[in-house]
Parts: C-alpha cells; sequence; structure tokens
C-alpha cells in the first residue's frame, strides 16, 4: 500500500493532475486516479464514476476548450488521512474568444497513491458535466 508524504499530495493534486489538465493530456491525468474512483461535482450533485467516467466527463472539458488554466493554489494537506484540499483559479477561453473564470474548491481522497474519491465545489456552471 503506497502512501504519500504531505509534499507527494500536494504534487499529485498541483503537478500530476491540474498540470496535466491544464495541458490536456488524457493519460497523465487518468493515472492520477485510483480505478475505483468518485469524482462528484458537489455544487452540481454529479457524480463520475470510476476511471472512465472521469475520462468521458475529461473529454468534454478538452474538446469545449482552447485554453485550460488552474492556479493561485491554497493548498493544505494530511499525510495521516491521505487528504488533500485545495482553493484555486480557474480560467478557460473556447474556441469562439469567450473566458470563464471560476474559483473552486476541491477535496481529495487517496488511497494507494491515487485519488479514490474526489468532491468539487465550483464557483460558477459546472464546466465537468
Amino acid at each position: 500500500m503506497t502512501t504519500l508524504n504531505r509534499e507527494q499530495l500536494i504534487d499529485l493534486a498541483t503537478k500530476q493532475y491540474f498540470a496535466n489538465v491544464d495541458c490536456k493530456n488524457m493519460d497523465a491525468v487518468l493515472a492520477c486516479f485510483h480505478p475505483d474512483v468518485q469524482f462528484t461535482i458537489q455544487t452540481d450533485n454529479l457524480t463520475h464514476p470510476g476511471v472512465e467516467g472521469v475520462r468521458k466527463m475529461f473529454e468534454g472539458l478538452f474538446s469545449t476548450y482552447d485554453e485550460i488554466w488552474h492556479g493561485d493554489f491554497e493548498m493544505a494537506a494530511d499525510d495521516a488521512t491521505q487528504t488533500v484540499c485545495a482553493r484555486f483559479n480557474v480560467y478557460l477561453k473556447d474556441p469562439a474568444g469567450n473566458e470563464t473564470r471560476l474559483s473552486n474548491c476541491n477535496f481529495w481522497y487517496v488511497r494507494d497513491g491515487k485519488f479514490e474519491r474526489v468532491f468539487v465545489f465550483m464557483s460558477g456552471d459546472n464546466v465537468l458535466k
């Protein structure tokens, strides 16, 4: 069983996950998830089950927006409970040049070094349908 320290938990969330979302690197994004992941957008009462559900969700995001950026992270991580949380900003730009800006919070529960449960709280409309 893989247990991550605080720095590794934060790295998983920011460098392995968000950095690859921003680059639309699907394989690297999906490598962050446990096979039994439950990815919930809490503010929309919507859950994407399993890696295939997460893949479909990101296929939609990647095809809808030309530019994706996550940053200005405020992080907390607890290695004893294998949990990470973040407050961050999001910038999205679609092919027509329309911009979306969000201020979100994510909560991740990690098992064996991968995200098993994810809860997303969005400040605006759900862009992860």
